[in-house]
């Protein structure tokens, strides 16, 4: 026999229960009061036992037991009394009990108003129901139809009633101190509502429930009911109407009812009102108790009894919610072991089950079969276990996961030291319990070190023209890129070898690293450091974190499965830096070849040689990566592209991708080279050609709508229509100027977007004083500069402000502008903020321009920076310089000494039809820019 101690022992034997147990306390008029038990989910069933009935006594039994402390008093032992029944809840909440099934009266006791005195429903209000009284046939029930999960007896279920028809009954029902239901499952789980239009719908058996709780919430109802006793329909019923309160009251008061009749027939209001048709809900059902079948205590329900014990020992094992349902159970003092009805209820409670299966054991009543029924598939799954290891089809779980372990480590070639790792973590796993916390973390840690791809390499592919193949299919251009590749496929190490692509955006860097790593045949993966603020993103987490993981770089490893992976770092200039680290200085490591080979990741915590993975950087400026990252990289720039280099991309590359994947052909839409021209000077100016790639996307878009509403058949994109397309140009000037007035110059600045033209404009900002000197001393003139420049800007005008007064003295010493004359000098487009030195020797052209009152030459552009003694110091960016005066339509360029390598190595195609000039002083660009001087 199993005894409450059994369960007891079971409980804790997984918990400790400590101050869990239920109190409960009589008040000082004898009214037994109970606390509920807090419902933990909608979905969980928390089991607590109701109150005992005594099979001797006609119509009510109350349990009048006290638990004090391990010992419970309850069955024969218990005293029975006929004391009212209480209502604990709101004050005038209607809900007050009035004797027998509403048929014998007792007062309410105090200052509490009873049922019939109370003031109407008020939502939300919280209705408290504790009558210890059940009765043991109550043939005529509210029915109450619930979806998926049953309500077995003795067990609570939380239910929400939406139904009004319903609400009212079920409010009606509380108000005549008659708070019991019959819960019904439905036999469609889909379906939703509270009540059924037909008894087909539900299952005939259900349970009978008490509400304990009751909450008004106004459109819907939420009660916390406690299962009883199984019941069966036996027919449908009509519900009665309610009786009005006012007729209530008058049957109260029969003294007083003669002197008003009079009255109030003359106030009665005779106005026909239209009913409501009646509804077609079953809301009353007529029900018979559901009578066990007699049983006998066998040694078979013995055995399935000591399972289902075994089994729950197991569930509450895993789930507190499961482990305070068992231990509700116990406080009730039942003897649920030697229970084996109860015992079966709570094995299918307990289970996860489908609503139908549930349903058959609220439905059987022969007892041993209701033990099979719940227990039968557990004991064939545990039979099958115990077979398959037996016949070494499966193994346990830990031999299962440690074989698994190694099955990956056998055509791999791990190091020693890693392996001793791997073996002393496998140690560890096996002596570790499955259901502990630190089980999961070696499990994870050993996950991550088996995956890693020890000894796999991919083969490289050497082949010179294959490599060429695939570089020209992917990209125009990018010669010095290419050329690299090539030197790699001819045979030259790429170990250790660490790359950065800068340049403009859209100009290819990230999708180049693409296509050399299928040229080299080599894995890619890409991850972007952008925005970057956290170190565990490089190096990792400790593993003693929750929800801990390595680095992207071991995560790279164990996605591509190979150790010579080509690893893409995109937006290096675009690192951050925050409380967590500075991931700026966490790459030092990871991208110098000479510390890499032994990288270690803060997860992993074991030594990983990256130094066979080809590193690709990418950024748009050099500037802010910092000078130790730099210094690791080996810098190739990647400038933008000419008018014709992206006229050769759009038709050799854009224009058929885009087409296919609009759904044209080439028979259907075309675009003329010369509608591509306009596009590219008019709508696309930038460096790369990501806008251009929008615009022809665009263009083919707008094409195949008209194609497919049948306006046209056939499109021919040409310069005339084009607008139609992409709206009205963006640009539609190439320069500010067209003749430059005295006092003006172009310039040439580098963006990250690219080269482009900058005009310096200098003026008198008042009359030029000639009085010599003042009473203060001789006048010296001021310089006012705008436009939203940098600090090296504004030095960088200051230089060219004296150079100029002194290089004007020496050429005309007559000319005394510069004496007490207060200059402006601005730089159009103020909103855009503009730095560097390179516009020095443009303003001091512009400065001497306006002194001398004398316009430069036309169509000339110059950049450069100036020191203090005239001399021309070299600047960057030359290509995208002469790419922005090529556009603007410039013929004469003037440049630095020093940068005529740069210039050197451009294309023909770009510096054919410019006239350079190379000069390292002022005095040799002077007689360039003032032919006429």
């Amino acid at each position: 026999m199993f005894t409450t101690g059994t369960v007891r022992s079971l409980v804790s034997e997984s918990s400790n229960w400590t101050g869990m147990v239920a109190k409960r306390s009589y008040s000082t008029n004898g009214t037994f009061r109970k606390t509920l038990c807090n419902a933990r989910s909608w979905n969980a069933v928390t089991s607590m036992t109701g109150a005992g009935r005594l099979a001797k006594l006609n119509r009510w039994t109350r349990v009048t037991g006290f638990y004090s402390g391990e010992r419970a008093i309850l069955g024969c032992g218990a005293s029975t009394s006929y004391n009212q029944i209480r209502l604990f809840g709101n004050r005038g909440s209607g809900a007050g009990f009035s004797g027998e099934d509403g048929s014998e009266s007792s007062g309410s006791g105090g200052d509490e108003s009873g049922g019939d005195g109370g003031t109407p429903y008020n939502s939300p209000q919280m209705t408290a129901l504790t009558p210890m009284l059940v009765p043991e046939v109550f043939p005529n029930v509210p029915l109450i139809a619930v979806s998926r999960n049953p309500v077995f007896p003795r067990f609570i279920k939380i239910i929400e009633v939406k139904n009004k028809g319903l609400m009212d009954l079920l409010r009606r029902k509380v108000r005549l101190a008659q708070p019991y239901a019959g819960v019904f499952l439905k036999k469609d789980d889909a379906n939703e509502t509270d009540v059924v239009e037909s008894l087909d719908a539900i299952y005939n058996t259900g349970t009978f429930v008490q509400i304990h709780e009751m909450q008004d919430l106004g459109d819907k109802l939420r009660m916390i009911v406690m299962g009883h006793r199984r019941i069966r329909i036996t027919k449908q019923m009509e519900v009665e109407p309610d009786e009005p309160a006012s007729a209530r009251k008058e049957r109260k008061e029969p003294a007083i009812l003669a002197e008003t009749m009079e009255e109030k027939v003359q106030e009665t209001d005779l106005t026909v009102e239209a009913l409501p048709l009646p509804s077609s809900d079953i809301l009353m059902v007529e029900v018979d108790n559901v009578v066990h079948q007699q049983f006998e205590v066998s040694e078979e329900v013995k055995a399935l009894t000591a399972e289902i014990v075994k089994t729950i020992r197991d569930i509450i094992a895993l789930n507190p919610l499961y482990r305070e349902s068992v231990l509700q159970m116990m406080q009730a003092g039942q003897r649920v072991v030697d229970n084996p009805i109860y015992l079966s209820d709570m094995g299918a409670a307990l289970t996860g089950a489908e609503s139908h299966e549930l349903q058959d054991v609220l439905e059987e009543t022969n007892v041993e079969e209701k033990i099979k029924l719940t227990h039968r598939k557990y004991l064939l799954q545990e039979q099958l276990k115990i077979i398959k290891k037996e016949l070494g089809l499966e193994k346990e779980d830990k031999d299962a996961i440690e074989e698994k372990f190694r099955e990956r480590l056998k055509e791999r070639t791990v190091p020693q030291h890693i392996m001793d790792v791997i073996n002393e973590e496998l140690n560890k796993l096996g002596l570790l319990d499955n259901h502990s916390s630190e089980f999961n973390v070696t499990r994870n840690y050993l996950d991550w070190l088996t995956s890693m791809p020890w000894g796999t390499n991919s083969e490289e592919n050497l082949e010179l023209k294959r490599a060429k193949e695939v570089l020209e299919e992917d990209h125009y251009g990018m010669d010095d890129v290419k050329k690299l590749v090539d030197g790699w496929t001819c045979g030259c190490s790429t170990q250790g070898k660490i790359l950065c692509f800068y340049g403009p955006p859209g100009v290819g860097k990230t999708s180049i690293a693409r296509s050399i790593a299928r040229a080299l045949n080599r894995e890619y993966f890409r991850f972007s450091v952008g925005g970057m603020t956290d170190v565990a993103e490089i190096k990792g987490h400790r593993r003693t974190y929750v929800g801990a993981m390595p680095g992207k770089i071991i995560q790279c490893l164990k996605k591509t499965k190979t150790e010579n992976p080509l690893v893409l770092i995109d937006e290096v200039d675009k690192i951050g830096r925050g409380y967590q680290g500075d991931p700026s200085s966490a790459l030092l490591e990871l991208l110098d070849p000479e510390q890499n080979f032994n990288f270690l990741d803060h997860y992993l915590d074991v030594p990983v040689d990256l130094s066979k993975v080809l590193f690709i950087c990418t950024a748009n400026v050099t500037d802010t990566i910092p000078e130790p990252l730099r210094d690791r990289m080996e810098m190739i720039n990647v400038s933008g592209y000419v008018a014709q280099e992206k006229l050769a991309i759009a038709e050799k590359y854009l224009v058929p991708q885009l087409r296919t994947q609009c759904g044209l052909t080439e028979d259907t839409t075309n675009i003329s080279p010369e509608a591509l021209n306009l596009l590219i000077r008019q709508y696309c100016r930038e460096s790369g050609v990501r806008n251009l790639q929008k615009q022809v996307e665009k263009v083919f878009r707008k094409v195949a709508f008209r194609i497919v509403s049948g306006e046209e058949t056939a499109v021919q994109v040409t310069p005339d229509n084009l607008q139609d397309y992409v709206g009205k140009p963006i640009f539609t000037v190439d320069r500010m100027y067209d003749v430059t007035p005295p006092g003006v110059v172009m310039g040439l600045a580098w963006t990250a977007m690219g080269g482009t033209t900058l005009f310096i404009e200098t003026s008198l900002r008042r009359p030029r004083d000639t009085g010599g000197k003042d009473k203060d001393g001789p006048r010296d003139g001021s310089l006012e500069v705008t436009g939203q420049l940098g600090d090296v800007m504004k030095e960088s005008s200051k230089i060219a402000s004296t150079f100029a007064r002194t290089f004007l003295m020496k050429q005309q010493p007559d000319n005394d502008f510069f004496s007490g004359a207060h200059l402006h000098l601005h730089v159009p487009e103020g909103a855009t903020p503009k730095d560097g030195p390179s516009a020095g020797c443009t303003i001091v052209t512009a400065l001497l321009s306006l002194a001398t009152n004398t316009p430069v030459r036309e169509n000339v552009a110059m950049t450069g920076e100036v020191s203090l003694t005239g001399k021309i110091l070299p600047v960057g960016g030359i290509k995208e310089k002469t790419i922005a005066a090529k556009r603007a339509g410039v013929t004469c360029m003037i440049l630095p000494a020093e940068n005529k390598k740069d210039f050197s190595d451009l294309p023909e195609f770009i510096t054919e039809g410019l006239e350079v000039h190379f000069v390292d002083h002022y005095s040799k660009m002077y007689p360039i820019v003032f032919p006429q001087q």
